[in-house]
């Protein structure tokens, strides 16, 4: 008898667990709890509402119907996903007060510094779905930056608060597909030690700015101290780097414990409109491996572009790029040269970094010429490769130092075989101390 109660028991409980997980995930749709989509109504309490109500529950979708949403800063919880549907759009507020500030990731650091519109921190498995817009609002931050800029020419990024459009921390499993991220007011996407990442099918502009390069530091998205992040179907046209991969800086850089390498990054079949390159390394990033391009298209941003700084141990190796279409005459394919736009010894000799293992192969297309691969005087350059490249460049100009490993395999420009052109630049002196 007893071991029958033990199998009904059994029985009854797969039953209920199965109708369980059978169940539709709850919907919290935002107006519900008094949201409005009119462009004006600021709307930031009752989205949280709506939020904390749909985490407190056990989790479900926020539901942004058709409209525009006015709002500061939001903070996600574990278990809510997003979903945009067709004419939603989130739009930032243009006041930094409504974008609480809190010690943050920022620029390779932490520090006291606005929430971005929307933020999450440990979400993992968190979906963000399209086709809506989060829209930042940026340009009155863009400005204010510019003016500052203009009364003061030493201003940086970190002088002039500006709101990041979306910030996730600390999280795996992240699934981000199908939404435009508009004119953020500093940086679109960030991620920090995040892992297992897909970013698919999303657009990052930043157009119409007040000067001809357009949105300040409106990079489209940020891999910072993040491993096993997938970029694929997505188009960018920003006024900074396209995709950047971060870490942290400066001399002591290797003893930061809070900033892991970034690691096994994958950019697939993306087109590049507008901005500083497919892929930049830094310009604060320490150790960065094992990234993979293939099957993207660029209009102009740099193909390959790679900060040296010279007051931190930088290390970036086994990069692969392959089946890349460039367009235009303005573009290059390299851009690897010292930052020195911002740098700080702290009184420490300048470190040692190392560039090695860098394959670019089936490049066709037009561009503006090669570009250049200069290190700083302490940097190991090795092993780059370009093969099997067809273009028509507007100048076959190649800034290069001195370093061994650069390898041409059938690399045909203007119709004519090339082989690899002599150094024809001497690195920079060391820094001072």
């Amino acid at each position: 008898m007893r071991k029958k109660l033990v199998v009904t028991w059994l029985l009854l409980s797969c039953i209920f667990a199965t109708r369980l997980l059978a169940q539709p995930a709850k919907r919290y749709d935002i107006t519900k709890y008094g949201a409005t989509g009119d462009a004006i109504t600021l709307n930031t309490p009752k989205i949280q509402a709506a939020i904390d109500a749909c985490a407190n529950n056990g989790g479900g979708t926020l539901v942004i119907p058709k409209g525009v949403f006015l709002t500061g800063s939001l903070f996600l919880k574990r278990g809510v996903n997003i979903e945009m549907l067709q004419g939603a759009v989130l739009k930032g507020s243009t006041n930094i007060k409504d974008y609480p500030k809190a010690n943050t990731r920022i620029e390779g650091h932490f520090e006291p510094w606005p929430a971005a519109l929307l933020n999450g921190d440990r979400v993992d498995s968190l979906r963000i779905t399209g086709p809506g817009t989060f829209d930042g609002s940026g340009e009155p931050f863009w400005k204010l930056f510019y003016s500052q800029r203009d009364l003061d020419s030493k201003t940086t990024n970190l002088n002039v608060e500006r709101p990041r459009l979306t910030f996730l921390q600390n999280s795996k499993n992240v699934s981000i597909k199908g939404i435009h991220f508009k004119n953020s007011g500093f940086w679109n996407l960030h991620m920090y030690r995040c892992k297992n990442v897909v970013v698919d099918s999303c657009q990052f502009t930043a157009l119409n700015g007040p000067k001809p390069n357009n949105a300040p530091s409106s990079d489209g998205i940020d891999v910072d101290c993040s491993q096993d992040v997938t970029i694929k179907k997505c188009f960018f046209s920003v006024g900074d780097d396209c995709i950047a991969l971060k870490g942290t800086k400066g001399p002591f850089a290797l003893q930061d414990t809070a900033s892991p390498p970034v690691e096994r990054v994958r950019i697939e079949d993306c087109v590049f409109e507008a901005g500083g390159g497919i892929v930049t390394f830094g310009s604060e990033a320490t150790i960065v491996r094992d990234v993979y391009v293939e099957r993207c298209t660029t209009r102009k941003p740099t193909v390959l572009r790679l900060k040296l700084r010279p007051d931190t141990p930088q290390q970036y190796e086994n990069v692969f790029l392959n089946d890349i279409t460039l367009e235009g005459s303005a573009g290059v394919i390299f851009k690897v040269d010292p930052w020195t736009q911002y740098f700080d010894l702290k009184g420490q000799p300048p470190p040692r970094s190392v560039v090695r293992n860098i394959i670019i192969a089936n490049v066709k297309g037009s561009a503006g010429s090669f570009g250049k691969i200069v290190g700083h005087p302490l940097t190991e350059i090795s092993n780059i490769v370009l093969k099997n490249v067809d273009v028509k460049l507007a100048a076959t100009d190649f800034e290069l130092s001195p370093f061994e490993g650069l390898k041409f395999d059938n690399v045909i420009v203007n119709g004519r075989l090339m082989t690899v052109p002599a150094p024809n630049a001497t690195s920079p002196k060391a820094p001072s101390k």
